[in-house]
């Protein structure tokens, strides 16, 4: 009997298969503790139409993630620290200002956690910043430190 999982079952399969078991199996354990279901025509085309779906997903998240790249890349964006003693920077410029700055500047919405600095920010001057949007989408942003 052909049943899709509905969760994973250890040895037998991951959630969302297709996959062939006996009769009994099927009947006195998937099936009856909701592990499964019976693969009917209903079935398989819900299972096909939630698979489309998921992959019209992905490829929309992909499509923003390289528009917004796009936007971005190549851009420089100021952000205006304070000065210590002897002209230094106060502090550093973490990945977090440096994702508000391009949100304020450049307007592309982006997470603190997708910055990636070459190295911390202690001194003015301008920089280099990564941002991945997605996987293998990857923007390249000059981060130039000026004095207040």
């Amino acid at each position: 009997m052909k049943v899709i999982l509905l969760q994973d079952v250890k040895g037998s399969g991951k959630k969302g298969e297709l996959i062939n078991v006996s009769d009994g199996y099927a009947n006195n354990f998937l099936i009856k503790k909701k592990l499964a279901v019976e693969a009917n025509n209903q079935t398989l085309t819900e299972m096909k139409n939630r698979d489309e779906s998921i992959a019209h997903k992905a490829a929309e998240e992909l499509r923003i993630a390289k528009e917004n790249s796009a936007k971005i890349d190549g851009k420089t964006v100021k952000i205006i620290a304070k000065a210590g003693n002897g002209g230094k920077l106060f502090g550093s410029v973490t990945s977090k200002e440096v994702a508000e700055n391009i949100t304020k500047q450049l307007s592309v919405e982006v997470d603190k956690r997708k910055v990636s600095l070459s190295s911390d920010i202690k001194a003015f001057g301008t920089f280099t910043a990564e941002v991945k949007f997605h996987v293998g989408v990857v923007a390249k942003v000059s981060v130039m430190v000026t004095e207040e």
